[in-house]
């Protein structure tokens, strides 16, 4: 089956690494009437509002009459136009304008993934995770001292000390172990709240550790399950704040469970037919992810037999 790109994936912007390294060229286009600023209060998406909601775009001078003085950051290019993010803080006088104004709606960037387009969300999961990173780095982690922007974004320099900070994408292993006619699913404790609802496992890469090497890990920390044959899937960006989920399918090595009670609630075994009952809606006992998370995926791919095909 072709590869069909996740949400908060496949973004059309190209980034402009050669333009947002000229400094006077990215100060013309903040203030270009031509270029495109997304303005983000607390980080919120903001829409057209209609039936068929798309991003809400302002220009630089749009954004001066409702008093934003946020540091854009240069998201890149799209058809030649540069694109811009800012984000203004929630106590402000400007977020209370921009949520005053009829034509534009505001969701949050899970919420508003339901209603754009797929591109669409590609550029919302940029601006949010670049404009979080900005938010909470403003100070060097070497010397304290505060920070200022470059290129565009892609840096944070310390003039005191000479450091640069990079914004950083933190990956994520998430894996559906399965078995013969059965695959692993569990509810991590603190995240999933509806009694029903399981999921694949997933968990931080370590340092110095494989993709390969995590999944097991995870596995045998989160289960007691030993895994083998572990096989690549696909990715996701994921904006909460920056984490990269890296989709795998593993075998079952051992079936055993011995669940860790500090991270889990539960892990259990489910069998395909119940699993594909829970895809459609219609199973009692069990509920899957939607198809706004990988673990959808990687779960209905198993269920419908799938493994080993092209993604």
């Amino acid at each position: 089956m072709p590869y069909q790109p996740h949400v908060f994936a496949d973004n059309p912007i190209d980034r402009g690494d050669q333009q947002r390294r000229n400094e006077n060229w990215l100060r013309e286009r903040a203030s270009d009437p031509d270029s495109r600023v997304l303005v983000m209060p607390e980080f919120d998406v903001p829409m057209t509002d209609g039936p068929s909601p798309e991003l809400s775009w302002m220009s630089p001078d749009d954004t001066r009459w409702f008093g934003i003085d946020g540091e854009p950051v240069f998201l890149g290019l799209l058809d030649g136009v540069a694109h811009f993010a800012v984000h203004v803080p929630a106590t402000s006088g400007a977020a209370a304008e921009l949520r005053g104004d009829d034509s534009i709606r505001f969701a949050d960037a899970r919420s508003a993934a339901g209603f754009l387009s797929g591109q669409e969300t590609g550029i919302v999961a940029q601006a949010r995770a670049q404009l979080d990173w900005h938010n909470r780095h403003g100070f060097c982690s070497v010397c304290g001292n505060r920070t200022e922007m470059g290129r565009g974004g892609h840096v944070r320099k310390c003039p005191s000390c000479g450091a640069e900070h990079f914004p950083r994408t933190d990956p994520v292993a998430i894996m559906l172990v399965h078995d013969g006619e059965l695959c692993l699913l569990g509810q991590s404790r603190g995240r999933l709240s509806r009694m029903r609802m399981y999921s694949a496992l997933a968990g931080f890469i370590d340092q110095a550790e494989s993709i390969e090497e995590a999944v097991a890990r995870e596995v045998r920390e989160e289960a007691g399950i030993e895994v083998k044959n572990v096989k690549y899937h696909s990715s996701q960006p994921w904006p909460f704040p920056s984490s990269l989920m890296i989709g795998c399918h593993a075998e079952a090595a051992t079936t055993d469970i011995h669940i860790d009670n500090e991270e889990m609630t539960d892990v259990q075994w489910f069998d395909r037919e119940e699993v594909l009952l829970a895809l459609e809606g219609r199973s009692r006992k069990l509920a899957v992810p939607q198809p706004l998370a990988i673990a959808h995926h990687l779960i209905k791919t198993w269920a419908n037999g799938e493994i080993g095909s092209d993604h």
